[in-house]
């Protein structure tokens, strides 16, 4: 059984409140947008993310990340999990990311986590984004229970529970 409904069709933009910013599929094509958004918010990235996923690494190239960027494009086309990043109107800037994957621990039938760049910590932005973010899922995704990782419970705690049955 999959973690989504056959039938179902992901959003393809989201907009933030307040106009300028929106989120969309993140595709390979965006790498040059995407490493030096990454790599200039690594440290604290790795604060967030490094326990759990190993990522950023300090050694990630820009290679590898378009790799993993077209590794993200074909789990999207597949409704295997879900990268959108968040852009300026232009997408001349690519200022975070929101992932949403099929449950890795128990109690849960999705699991959501998202970031913005260093720059946007504590702005109108990062708060409209984590504004949006639960609303969205609650409006447009069919899960029951969503875990809102970072948010609602710590990444230690998360880590902590026991395996999702499917995994």
């Amino acid at each position: 059984m999959s973690w989504l409904p056959d039938d179902f069709v992901h959003p393809v933009l989201v907009p933030l409140p307040g106009g300028g910013h929106h989120l969309r599929p993140i595709r390979e094509a965006d790498t040059a947008l995407d490493y030096p958004a990454v790599m200039g918010s690594r440290e604290r990235l790795w604060t967030i993310f490094g326990p759990a996923w190993g990522w950023p690494a300090a050694t990630m190239t820009y290679e590898a990340d378009q790799a993993d960027l077209l590794r993200h494009e074909k789990e999207i086309a597949a409704h295997q999990s879900f990268n959108y990043a968040l852009f300026d109107a232009a997408e001349t800037a690519l200022l975070g990311c929101v992932y949403i994957d099929p449950p890795e621990k128990a109690g849960a039938d999705g699991e959501i986590s998202w970031w913005v760049v260093d720059e946007l910590v504590g702005s109108k932005v990062e708060q409209a984004l984590d504004e949006l973010v639960p609303q969205w899922i609650a409006a447009d995704w069919p899960f029951e229970q969503p875990r809102f990782l970072g948010r609602e419970i710590s990444w230690s705690d998360w880590r902590a529970l026991p395996e999702h049955p499917g995994t």
